[in-house]
């Protein structure tokens, strides 16, 4: 699948993680692939479908927590060997504006 064409925003990749929100369970934690300010890329153990709606809780370097609803727009099952059953696109649909400006902090380019 090529995306790059479409990708509105730069993909960067970023030391952060997501959880469905409130959940506390570490083991509910996994890193993201890559990430903008206009989505992401997760491993995840969990079965979505296209079009699914997700509340989630992305966990910054700092410690601090952005809240953000986003859309599974595509699911890749993956094979055994992988470190998670499937990979997801998901495409941000509502963040505060707070949040969006932390995250855009982390995922800024060093240099």
């Amino acid at each position: 699948m090529k995306t790059s064409d479409r990708r509105r925003y730069p993909r960067v990749q970023a030391d952060i993680v997501y959880r469905p929100a409130g959940a506390a369970l570490f083991h509910h934690r996994r890193n993201t692939q890559d990430a903008s300010l206009g989505g992401m890329r997760v491993f995840t153990d969990e079965r979505f479908a296209v079009g699914d709606r997700l509340d989630l809780d992305v966990l910054l370097p700092d410690g601090v927590t952005v809240r953000c609803w986003a859309e599974v727009v595509w699911i890749l099952d993956l094979d055994a060997s992988a470190p998670a059953p499937f990979d997801v696109g998901l495409k941000f649909t509502d963040m505060d504006l707070d949040d969006i400006q932390r995250l855009a902090a982390v995922l800024k380019p060093s240099g």
